[in-house]
């Protein structure tokens, strides 16, 4: 005599695996692109809403020309876009337009871009964060490292000494979802 899984005969036992496995399906396939969750990195003065899990990264970069900042990264891919968000502590604010202004420039030539182009009104775009004292949208085509096309968006800002990029870079970059991720940016 067969033991009853609850209540159920062998043939009731198989339905039942078979709709979870079904069920199970069907909860992995609806899964969205972008699962928005807030980044609050630690000793900066920004959080962001990034659409997946990011990886974080510090390395020295001379941002404004001077002496290399310890410039803070994290970035993640979701819908085949990269979203990304750094910042430095400058530790003077006579440095910080000189360091957007140099982040511009980098932003471009990563992208394959004349950084010349950095302050063309082709290439910029109004944004607005509440609380930052200075901010400007980037935007460029480009290539990638490997020739391919790339659409890069990025919103640089300040708020006293420290200097923030948030950025979007992929094939195609839609304004829906650009929006949604600079929406995001609060300075708490």
């Amino acid at each position: 005599m067969s033991v009853p899984f609850f209540g159920c005969t062998p043939c009731h036992r198989l339905r039942a695996l078979a709709f979870l496995s079904a069920t199970t399906l069907l909860l992995v396939a609806c899964s969205p692109t972008f699962n928005w969750r807030a980044l609050r990195p630690e000793g900066a003065a920004v959080q962001a809403l990034m659409p997946c899990k990011p990886e974080s990264a510090t390395r020295p970069a001379p941002l404004d020309g001077g002496a290399p900042v310890e410039l803070h990264m994290h970035s993640c891919e979701a819908g085949g876009l990269t979203f990304a968000l750094a910042w430095a502590e400058l530790g003077d604010a006579a440095r910080v337009p000189a360091a957007l202004a140099g982040w511009r420039r980098a932003s471009l030539v990563a992208v394959r871009v004349d950084p010349a182009r950095a302050d063309d009104p082709d290439n910029t775009f109004d944004a607005t964060v509440a609380g930052a004292a200075q901010v400007q949208g980037l935007r460029a085509q480009g290539t990638g490292p490997t020739g391919q096309p790339v659409q890069m968006r990025a919103v640089q800002l300040a708020r006293g000494t420290q200097v923030v990029q948030a950025a979007v870079y992929g094939p195609a970059v839609s304004d829906e979802l650009a929006a949604t991720f600079f929406e995001g940016i609060k300075l708490p």
